[in-house]
């Protein structure tokens, strides 16, 4: 009679740990009921579990400084937010553990350009079954962004905006906060330096990113967009001083023509110093940072390991 095997009795990938880390407000909280069904396919799927619900602002990062080491995987259910604190605990605390991302806040624009699911189940199943493929940070100054730093129109409504109109209607609410400042724009005066480049003006929008999507509002063709090839897309949209150039503008971000445009400037670069209007604010992966006078902003290339879906 064959010897019954012990159901202790793993293989060595069992021993894989995974901390998970939930913000139960992203959204409209359709994570939240997901969690058994998550926790039990990472168990399935050979991992031990750890699993954090952030609190409070900033605290995604703080888990990860006090829990995340010896972790095979971080995997951070939330918004670009919530991931941004994720990400920026795993560099500064220099882990070298793989993170997984199921996208569930607003808007999720990161999540987007990688083509993550939005479906909370598949997302996790992506991470399971996906590959490591490794990504750019930025540094602001010393703060760490997943995708883009940006100032100017609109680029305070992914944190002015209040929570609850987000969770209630989501991207719309991003839009309609974003059409409400329209009258009240004023432009920012930069000087930006950048592949021995000066470029200086007054400008509507400055997005410095390493994404497709900027706040569900701007779009840059994929074409232009590599993730991991250590440098960041500029974007710059000059401020219109009659309706004309705001036609232009309007027409020439919708179809994404960039090139031979006099109100919009796109170019590539690994590091950017800017020369800024201390009042001025920036928008960091969907948060506020407050501006200076002098700002510097690098690529780290290769700084993470994020998990995506295998090609199909």
């Amino acid at each position: 009679m064959a010897k019954a095997k012990n159901n202790l009795s793993f293989t060595r990938d069992y021993m894989k740990k995974a901390l998970i880390i939930l913000n139960p407000c992203a959204g409209v909280k359709k994570a939240n009921k997901f969690m058994t069904d998550i926790i039990t396919l990472f168990c399935e799927s050979g991992y031990t579990c750890t699993v954090q619900t952030t609190t409070r602002e900033l605290n995604g990062y703080e888990i990860v400084r006090q829990l995340g080491d010896g972790h095979d995987l971080i995997t951070c259910i939330g918004g670009d937010g919530t991931y941004n604190e994720v990400v920026s605990g795993v560099i500064d605390a220099g882990l070298k553990c793989q993170i997984g991302y199921i996208p569930s806040g607003s808007t999720n624009d990161f999540g987007a350009s990688l083509g993550l699911s939005k479906v909370i189940m598949t997302a996790a199943k992506d991470i399971v079954s996906g590959r490591a493929q490794k990504f750019d940070v930025g540094s602001f100054n010393g703060r760490n962004f997943t995708y883009v730093a940006s100032c100017g129109a609109f680029t305070d409504t992914s944190y002015s905006t209040p929570t609850n109109l987000k969770n209630s209607l989501g991207h719309l609410a991003y839009v309609l906060q974003g059409l409400s400042t329209v009258l009240d724009i004023k432009p920012v005066h930069l000087a930006l330096t950048a592949n021995g480049e000066k470029y200086e003006d007054d400008y509507l929008f400055v997005g410095i990113c390493n994404s497709t999507s900027l706040g569900g509002l701007v779009k840059i063709d994929e074409k232009y967009v590599d993730m991991n090839d250590g440098l960041f897309e500029v974007l710059l949209v000059k401020s219109p001083k009659n309706i004309a150039e705001w036609a232009t503008i309007l027409h020439n971000l919708n179809v994404q023509k960039y090139e031979n445009s006099e109100m919009l400037t796109l170019f590539s670069a690994s590091e950017i110093e800017i020369v800024a209007d201390e009042g001025i604010d920036w928008s960091l992966d969907g948060e506020r940072q407050i501006g200076s006078e002098k700002i510097f902003i690098k690529n780290i290339r290769d700084a993470i390991e994020l998990i995506v879906p295998n090609k199909k």
